[in-house]
């Protein structure tokens, strides 16, 4: 087996190609003229948002299990996932005909739950438990010893790093010319890891970056430290990169073989979503966005140049659609919340929609509870505006009028409890 410091060879990940492709689509690689058009580039997205479990996870989890004998398949399989990687198990179990215990985050989007139940089918056992990846992680271990069955761990394992590093060989058999980017999400390293290993050997001129949630920033904490570092609190939203400790194996290969990382806000994750939804009828998930929101970042250094987006995923559970939308508009500039005391007196609030709000402002939000004995009362309103160049003329005209109090989008103790 290959040391802590190595890659994974060409030859483990094209044997892993052959073993999985009963099971795994061979994604396209498509040509995105509207992003190309934007960022004056070659912009290519790898649709891995199209397999059937509608994520890359379906490759390493089913070159692991496949490659398990018969007495250790008997003996039963166990992972711990967010939700990606669960599917991509379950899948392969009801494939394969084994019996798997799934340890999920109780966060995970109902979803991803569901499908997981739908892979699997009667051959997978879900428990619930923790708060994060890492919580479940633990317990999964824990049952794993005391059951003496297999643990299938979703990123650090040579035979899961291998098969996900199938999506660099479809990738370069599917390019005609040579590729300066790839952008690639990191969680766990997992991907990040076998793709690498693939460009390194067959594409080592191509620049290779990996893109972290702010929230979450494993591995450019890691490499800032020089050492694999434990976060002590992370942001849960990209669920699917929301990861405290990244693979010692992958850690040690991301160090190696990656050309750079960037971390991307998840308000700019959430304004890509919504774009690549508007504009292409697509729908990805945050860690899905990942790798097309840093195009923003790299827009000065990616023109004219060849670019591949990793598209990791597209399980997206709708019942966040409307947290994303926020999100992408606070990030945007176009939404702002306030604290304002108004005059308690007839008339103030129509003398703040008509004098102080512009043509185009609207009232996304408004709390307001009537103090008695008070000559002003407060009330939280939010603010939406069609341009955001709008907000330094509205703040304006609510100091002129009096009615500027404090404003909470720069205040995280209380915008907690807006959003």
């Amino acid at each position: 087996m290959n040391t802590l410091n190595n890659t994974i060879s060409l030859e483990k990940i094209y044997k892993a190609q052959h073993q999985i492709k009963e099971v795994v689509e061979k994604t396209p690689l498509v040509y995105m003229k509207n992003f190309s058009e934007r960022y004056n580039a070659h912009i290519y997205f790898k649709r891995e948002d199209l397999q059937v479990v509608r994520s890359y996870k379906i490759r390493g989890a089913f070159n692991k299990i496949k490659g398990l004998s018969k007495s250790e398949l008997a003996h039963g399989i166990v992972c711990a996932s967010a939700g990606n990687h669960a599917q991509g198990v379950a899948y392969s179990c009801q494939k394969l005909q084994v019996k798997a215990v799934i340890f999920m985050p109780v966060t995970t989007p109902h979803q991803k739950i569901s499908q997981v139940r739908m892979f699997g089918g009667a051959f997978v056992e879900i428990k619930l438990i923790g708060d994060s990846f890492d919580d479940s992680s633990e317990a999964a271990k824990i049952y794993c010893n005391q059951h003496n069955s297999n643990f299938v761990h979703p990123f650090d394992d040579y035979d899961v790093i291998a098969g996900q590093g199938t999506v660099g060989l479809e990738i370069l058999n599917d390019s005609k010319d040579p590729i300066d980017y790839v952008f690639m999400p990191v969680g766990g390293g997992g991907l990040a890891s076998g793709l690498s290993s693939v460009f390194k050997a067959l594409s080592p001129d191509t620049k290779l970056i990996g893109v972290e949630p702010e929230g979450a920033p494993s591995l450019t904490t890691s490499l800032k430290n020089g050492k694999n570092t434990r976060l002590t609190h992370i942001e849960k939203f990209v669920d699917g990169a929301a990861v405290k400790h990244m693979g010692e194996i992958t850690f040690e290969i991301c160090r190696k073989q990656l050309d750079g990382t960037n971390l991307i806000s998840e308000g700019l994750i959430c304004s890509t979503i919504l774009k690549v939804y508007n504009e292409n009828a697509m729908v990805v998930e945050p860690a899905g966005a990942l790798s097309i929101a840093a195009l923003e970042k790299y827009k000065d250094e990616i023109i004219g140049k060849k670019v591949v987006c990793v598209v990791s995923g597209g399980n997206n559970d709708i019942t966040r659609m409307e947290e994303m939308k926020e999100r992408a508009l606070l990030y945007e500039g176009l939404k702002h919340y306030f604290i304002i005391r108004f005059p308690q007196r007839a008339g103030a609030l129509k003398e703040f929609v008509v004098e102080v709000l512009g043509d185009t402002d609207d009232i996304a939000y408004f709390e307001y509870t009537k103090k008695n004995n008070r000559e002003k009362g407060p009330a939280i309103v939010g603010i939406e505006l069609e341009h955001k160049d709008d907000f330094q003329p509205l703040l304006k005209r609510m100091k002129e009028k009096g009615f500027l109090g404090e404003y909470l989008n720069e205040n995280p103790e209380l915008f907690q409890f807006l959003i």
